[in-house]
């Protein structure tokens, strides 16, 4: 299973995710799950994956194919003019990568090709923009009504966000606020697990403000783990006691 988080605030996009893979309990994996692409001063675009491995790879493949020699390989999601069109561009590529591997010899058996996508950036004329991609190829947009895609392991991490996301937050609250509804998540399913990979992406600055991979020894996610389990049962013992008479 996979947890990420795609948010949109004010200042930018804040993404994280995790990068556990597994095939059962004696088979697990690192993977990373989030790629970036850039052109100074005019674009940046992250996209975050979950689901079967060998198909979000066949499609990150190719979109790096076409990156590396756009003038050979078209579409790039670099040469698209809107962030509209690169997601379309990538629904349209994880779709035809799904249809191709139902309609081999394992043909019954699709179910297990899916996948979703996260794509979020800015592209230098518009806005930052957030999508969740899925895997009939369609996607849905974000906005100030629905702020945050979340796809994979979900509901854990989902009433954190719920209850503490603002659309002022500072970049570094939300990513307090991220590494939470993270350490819920690795808390409560076993399939999901560090190390997580950071992005914030400033808004009109179309490169990483900060990005960086975190660890299972990283000091401060330790401090938030463990200060966040400290809050909830002093929280819990604060609540008024039921009485039975």
């Amino acid at each position: 299973m996979t947890y990420c988080v795609g948010m949109m605030l004010d200042k930018g996009l804040v993404l994280m995710s995790d990068t556990r893979t597994n095939s059962g309990v004696d088979n697990i994996s690192v993977f990373r799950k989030m790629f970036t692409w850039s052109v100074p001063g005019e674009r940046i675009i992250t996209i975050m994956t979950a689901g079967n491995l060998a198909t979000t790879q066949s499609v990150i493949s190719q979109l790096e194919e076409r990156n590396k020699a756009p003038d050979e390989r078209r579409p790039s999601v670099l040469e698209e003019a809107t962030m509209f069109q690169v997601a379309t561009h990538v629904g349209n590529l994880l779709r035809t990568v799904i249809e191709r591997r139902q309609s081999g010899p394992v043909q019954g058996e699709g179910a297990r090709f899916t996948a979703t996508m996260i794509v979020a950036g800015q592209i230098k004329g518009g806005e930052p923009r957030l999508f969740m991609i899925y895997p009939e190829g369609n996607f849905i947009e974000a906005s100030f009504d629905t702020p945050f895609f979340q796809i994979g392991e979900t509901k854990y991490g989902r009433p954190i966000l719920l209850r503490g996301y603002d659309k002022g937050l500072d970049f570094e609250q939300a990513v307090k606020l991220l590494m939470v509804s993270f350490d819920s998540t690795v808390a409560a399913n076993l399939s999901v697990g560090l190390p997580f990979d950071l992005m914030v992406i400033e808004r009109d600055t179309f490169a990483p403000l900060h990005q960086r991979r975190i660890r299972a020894d990283d000091p401060y996610f330790k401090a938030i783990s463990s200060g966040w389990s400290e809050a909830l049962r002093n929280a819990f013992h604060q609540l008024p006691d039921y009485s039975f008479e």
